[in-house]
């Protein structure tokens, strides 16, 4: 199982309240936590595209981020976690164009992720007048196998589609190296699993809570991909699963830490957003809150296996158990409302201590894909 780290911009409105650069200095910081984590041996970082998605994500230029990050890492592999390629929302040509462009500022490590947006919040504000959010699934549809015919087609052929159009024409630059960048769906809801996996994409599980809940998503999806007609130059046989995660030197003081990294604010923002996704049971309505979370509730989502939070032994068992249930990668949502020195550590102690007892293996799986298709 390999590791990563999502990063999206989060600015709560507690700490913008005692600092007025909390904006900048919340992406500021999570740029130096990717810098980190590929000094520390993970091998992906995610960055979200949201809009209009107030104190949850304020990283809506995720391409600008990344094109910074291409030039400040060395080894870690990048990833859009999403491009939104609705035509509506990003014009799929341009799209196109910033993978392939991110491609050569990274030296081969991109990874382009695609999705439909966080919900109707987001994703209406450009699409006014639509009512009904399984629209996107259409325009979505529409444009996915599009991308490697623009990448690997020396004059692309053009387009007439439902929602968007192109005359032939040629799209640069070309994808660096062989074959184009590994290409993954952001899964909102279970059922897409087993839709990436025939289209030959990887999925980043977004929508995954617990381990209990990974084990028959990653069956369906593995059961899937066996008879992938995959949309690209090859399949990327891929889950991404992302977790909370807090490491720290005694599991005291990682139950400390989350304490009071206000996990139930964000919490309480993800499903006021994400309203495409499953609501669990007991998830209050905005701008009702769940309540403070305290050292029991903390120790009871651990037990859960909700988040992966302790001394770094105690991580190292949590992490394997997301590797017995089939995850690919591991992608932790590390800057969730803690100090920035605590979540460098939490960093750096899993880079010491966990990642090399699990991944030994130095290439990147998208890689290995990579090559293979470009053969």
């Amino acid at each position: 199982m390999e590791f990563g780290i999502f990063v999206q911009g989060y600015v709560p409105a507690a700490r913008a309240a005692v600092d007025p650069e909390a904006e900048h200095h919340a992406l500021i910081e999570e740029t130096e936590y990717v810098i980190q984590a590929d000094r520390s041996g993970f091998k992906y970082a995610w960055a979200s595209e949201h809009h209009f998605l107030e104190e949850y994500s304020h990283l809506s230029a995720n391409d600008v981020f990344l094109g910074y990050l291409a030039h400040a890492t060395e080894r870690i592999h990048l990833g859009s976690g999403i491009f939104n390629p609705l035509a509506p929302v990003n014009h799929p040509v341009k799209v196109a164009e910033k993978v392939a462009m991110l491609d050569h500022l990274s030296g081969g490590r991109f990874e382009f992720g695609s999705g439909r947006g966080a919900g109707s919040h987001e994703i209406l504000g450009f699409l006014p007048g639509v009512t009904d959010m399984n629209h996107t699934k259409e325009l979505w549809e529409e444009t996915i196998a599009e991308f490697p015919k623009m990448w690997l087609q020396d004059e692309y052929q053009g387009f007439q589609g439902k929602h968007w159009q192109l005359p032939p024409r040629k799209i640069l630059p070309k994808p660096y190296g062989p074959s184009h960048p590994a290409m993954w769906y952001a899964a909102g809801s279970p059922s897409s699993y087993a839709m990436a996996a025939r289209k030959g994409l990887g999925v980043l599980g977004f929508s995954v809570q617990k381990v209990a809940d990974m084990e028959w998503v990653v069956d369906s999806y593995k059961s899937a991909v066996k008879d992938a007609e995959p949309v690209g130059d090859f399949v990327n046989d891929n889950v991404m699963v992302t977790s909370t995660a807090i490491c720290a030197e005694t599991h005291e003081k990682a139950v400390q830490i989350a304490v009071g990294g206000g996990l139930n604010y964000l919490q309480s923002l993800l499903f006021r957003y994400h309203d495409t996704f499953p609501r669990p049971d007991g998830i209050p309505a905005w701008p009702e809150l769940l309540p403070d979370y305290t050292e029991e509730l903390i120790e009871l989502l651990i037990a859960e296996e909700l988040m992966i939070c302790g001394d770094p032994d105690e991580v190292l068992a949590q992490c394997r158990r997301w590797e017995a249930a089939g995850a690919d990668q591991l992608s932790f949502g590390l800057p969730i409302g803690i100090s920035r020195e605590d979540t460098l550590t939490s960093i750096q102690l899993i880079g010491e201590h966990v990642i090399p007892r699990i991944d030994t293996d130095p290439v990147h799986r998208t890689t290995r894909f990579r090559q293979a298709g470009g053969a």
